[in-house]
């Protein structure tokens, strides 16, 4: 049958031809209604879309569907890079392995911190001791036991320095050439009591916990950091099968899992760029579920019958960042000219169909301490004149890189149209994303970047989270993904005091402050927010995108 349901899809693809409290997966319907916002009752001045429905029910079709087998298929956009939990960097790796690991605490569906392998926690009054009471009877899926043990071997490899993970620039101050580990110590008084305490008070540490993994560690001594990348040993509700680069992960259900277990005997993430191809297989039932669903295909599912198609808020902007240390783009009126020339209003229409809003800032409106930024207008006149000030009547040439799926290419050609209405030439450059990750991660002396199209989402769900790796000096690659090379010491200030900071205003301040230098100093092509649209057949349910792209699915059940 799957075979049988290959060959519809192939058919089909050819004629056809991704405060908590304001930063919320809640399901909307804001298609021509981005421009209305409401204040949320969140901290800060963090703000959201408002909507003009909450079912987030875009196409439902009629008729109930059955699952050919009890085996969950999910189509993405992109590959899949690793799955050692400790260096990812990229939203779908984190979603496949989410599948294998968990973490000592989690965001619920309404972005709550909620403990998962932490049954509970106590923070001090003064906010530098976390207390961390384990869940017991929990086992690794090698047979190691889950215990307080575990988690300290977790955090020695993290914050040894020769390893070299992107998950240790989350527990690190950087002042200068200087680096202080935020973690003192960590001790453990029993075997499922862990005491981490810190250097100094840091306000987002129980949120970056979300954002770490437990690995077996076991299997951390047995296969080492090369070997970790393919062969993921956690404690979640699924079991790694196999891995084929470019292609497809599946894992089994684990049938020890401690907790409620999957409602599916296994779940394939298979990586489809072409977003025809993506929206047959869903048609013909090769796939139940696909991310992200293509805005202008939505009507061609919608004669299928049995497919849903959802929309929920995001926390991903999409943007293209500028190298600063290249000569052409080392001019502020030169990035400002770039930003005054794209036309945002026709990109969001264009790539998204109106699920989704231009950019207002260097974060998207449902992030904690978000602040509207004034508008860089579409103003060619004005473009130019900037282009003319900082010595290029005439534009320059750069290169475009970006991801080689079809919404990738689509983003691409765009900006390079707008803006070479400017005199700047661009040569779009689409790659597998293994390849452009290989190339943006480098040394600086190595780095050939000029451009990269490209979106970030806080997985942590915080201001700091949205910031601090894009944005701070020392976060350049090959550490973090400070991918423009922006280097602004005022920003570095006070993005380290926002990290020590627990008052509300103090924070709405600060961020505030941050958000309008970064975005004056356009070290981006600032260009939108969108919505999550995801899809999947009738019978499926469980499965759902969280704000920050990620897909979760380990309540996924199939009818039969």
């Amino acid at each position: 049958m799957k075979n049988y349901k290959k060959i519809l899809a192939l058919l089909l693809a050819v004629v056809m031809i991704v405060s908590l409290a304001g930063c919320n997966g809640k399901s909307t319907s804001t298609k021509g209604s981005n421009d209305v916002k409401t204040a949320d009752e969140g901290a800060g001045t963090t703000k959201e879309a408002d909507t003009e429905k909450e079912t987030g029910e875009l196409v439902t079709g009629s008729t109930k569907g059955v699952s050919p087998d009890n085996a969950l298929v999910i189509a993405v956009e992109t590959s899949i890079s690793s799955l050692d939990p400790h260096n990812l960097s990229d939203t779908l790796s984190i979603s496949a392995s989410r599948a294998m690991y968990e973490n000592l605490v989690m965001f619920d569906a309404d972005m709550n911190i909620v403990g998962q392998l932490a049954e509970s926690y106590e923070i001090s009054e003064d906010s530098l001791t976390y207390t961390f009471h384990l869940r017991k009877g929990v086992k690794f899926h090698d047979g190691t036991d889950f215990n307080a043990a575990a988690v300290k071997a977790n955090f020695d490899r993290i914050m040894n320095k020769d390893n070299n993970l992107r998950t240790r620039s989350r527990f690190v101050l950087t002042e200068g050439d200087v680096e202080t580990d935020r973690i003192e110590s960590i001790e453990i008084p029993d075997d499922y009591t862990v005491v981490f305490q810190l250097s100094a008070p840091y306000s987002p540490f129980i949120n970056k916990l979300t954002l770490v993994p437990v690995i077996s560690p076991a299997a951390i001594e047995k296969y080492g950091n090369d070997g970790l990348i393919t062969n993921p040993v956690g404690t979640g509700p699924y079991i790694f099968k196999e891995w084929v680069e470019g292609d497809h992960m599946t894992a089994t259900k684990n049938q020890d899992y401690w907790g409620t277990k999957p409602g599916v005997d296994s779940v394939t993430i298979k990586e489809v760029p072409e977003a025809g191809s993506r929206t047959a297989m869903l048609q013909t039932g090769e796939a139940d579920f696909i991310y992200p669903m293509p805005s202008d295909q939505i009507s061609a599912a919608e004669t299928t019958g049995d497919i849903t198609v959802n929309a929920t808020t995001s926390t991903i902007m999409r943007y293209v960042t500028l190298n600063t240390n290249l000569k052409e783009l080392s001019d502020v009126k030169v990035r400002q000219a770039m930003n005054y020339a794209i036309d945002r209003n026709a990109y969001v229409q264009l790539m998204y169909a109106g699920y989704g809003a231009p950019a207002t800032s260097v974060m998207a409106p449902s992030i904690s301490y978000y602040s509207e930024q004034p508008v860089y207008e579409y103003n060619l006149d004005k473009a130019k004149s900037l282009l003319a000030e900082a010595g290029y009547p005439d534009g320059f040439k750069l290169t475009l890189w970006g991801d080689n799926s079809t919404q990738e290419v689509k983003g691409m050609t765009f900006i390079k149209q707008q803006l070479e209405q400017i005199g700047i030439e661009v040569e779009v450059v689409p790659m597998e994303p293994a390849t452009v990750s290989d190339k943006i991660y480098v040394p600086l002396e190595d780095a050939k970047i000029n451009m990269w199209y490209v979106n970030w989402s806080p997985s942590s769900c915080d201001a700091d989270g949205a910031m601090r790796a894009l944005f701070y000096s020392k976060m350049c690659p090959p550490t973090s993904a400070n991918t423009a090379y922006y280097n602004n010491p005022e920003v570095d200030k006070l993005l380290d005091q926002g990290i020590s900071s627990a008052d509300p205003k103090e924070l709405t301040d600060i961020y505030a402050k941050a958000q309008s230098a970064i975005w004056n100093d356009a070290p981006w092509l600032f260009l939108g927010n969108d919505q999550n649209i995801f899809a999947n057949k009738t019978y499926l349910s469980g499965v759902s995108v969280a704000p920050d792209g990620a897909i979760n699915f380990a309540n996924a059940t199939l009818a039969q």
